[in-house]
């Protein structure tokens, strides 16, 4: 019989850093402000993060960046994570875990950006840089990262769903527009890496500056529009343009960033999954921005 899964909490991850990494066992555990969905995370000591994946679904990621960031971060222009350390299930906890470097910062919102302008430019050339980077031997896209940087198309049941949740409260018309025409589109170029989440919560603002992008959990190579939601979740007019303007993708691939951001937005909006989103509005105001095609 499987045990029970124990709570996630300052406690058991003492008793792991104590029993495994006894070197660290004098430093004091306490949670980040904003743990996250995939995993919990804990300050340990000043300089240190450890986070665990909260479910199943989550596990495979620790090896995954574990093997593929010390790669990346040479390459790219801003800080990502840095792996330190991997433990291993104990105390009833069942899945590997990892130990980071701590990266300081606040999670980018429009209230602690400097300049939107250059923050949008800055984003857009750190995904050209992902993006340049060899993928030899790179993960395809799959249940490890729920298929970012692959087909719309496993999704396509689950939309079917939001939208007949969601009749008249959104326009379902422009929405199966849009999703048709996204399904009808493919990336036909070499696969590229893809970092899978990038959202506000992923993007660690320092000064008002873009300073880290972080949480490669769901890395893959593959197509990049799902990199591109950030365009109608964060940015806005002038900043919009710019990063449209910096990336330059054809029209097929935009068309495709939409959908992936109206996927997103919808399934939270139908109530189909649950999220730990601060503000209930937003879902609703992503759906209002892919709908508007400029």
């Amino acid at each position: 019989m499987q045990s029970e899964t124990p709570n996630i909490d300052a406690l058991l991850v003492r008793r792991l850093i104590v029993g495994q990494f006894p070197q660290w066992a004098g430093l004091p555990v306490r949670p980040v402000i904003f743990s996250g969905w995939d995993n919990r995370t804990f300050h340990l000591g000043e300089d240190l993060v450890v986070r665990l994946p909260s479910g199943s679904e989550y596990a495979n990621q620790v090896t995954k960046e574990r093997r593929w960031l010390p790669e990346l971060a040479p390459h790219l222009p801003l800080k990502i994570p840095e792996p330190i350390a991997i433990g291993v299930p104990a105390y009833g906890y069942q899945y590997l875990w990892s130990i980071y470097r701590w990266i300081d910062g606040e999670n980018a919102s429009l209230k602690n950006i400097l300049d939107q302008r250059a923050f949008a430019a800055c984003l857009a050339n750190f995904l050209m840089a992902l993006q340049n980077i060899d993928t030899t031997g790179g993960p395809s896209p799959g249940l490890h990262n729920f298929f970012r940087g692959g087909s719309l198309a496993v999704y396509d049941q689950q939309v079917k769903q939001a939208l007949e949740i969601l009749q008249g409260k959104i326009d379902t018309k422009a929405a199966i527009r849009l999703w048709d025409a996204a399904l009808a589109s493919t990336w036909d170029r070499a696969p590229v890496w893809v970092h899978g989440d990038i959202s506000s919560g992923n993007l660690l603002v320092q000064n008002g500056r873009l300073r880290a992008v972080i949480d490669f959990g769901q890395l893959s190579i593959g197509d990049p529009s799902c990199d591109l939601t950030i365009n109608w979740t964060l940015f806005k007019d002038e900043s919009r343009e710019i990063f449209q303007k910096t990336l330059a993708y054809d029209t097929d691939t935009w068309i495709r960033a939409r959908a992936w951001a109206f996927w997103k937005a919808a399934i939270v909006a139908s109530g189909l999954v649950q999220t730990n989103a601060v503000d209930w509005r937003e879902p609703w105001r992503v759906i209002d921005e892919v709908l508007i095609f400029n």
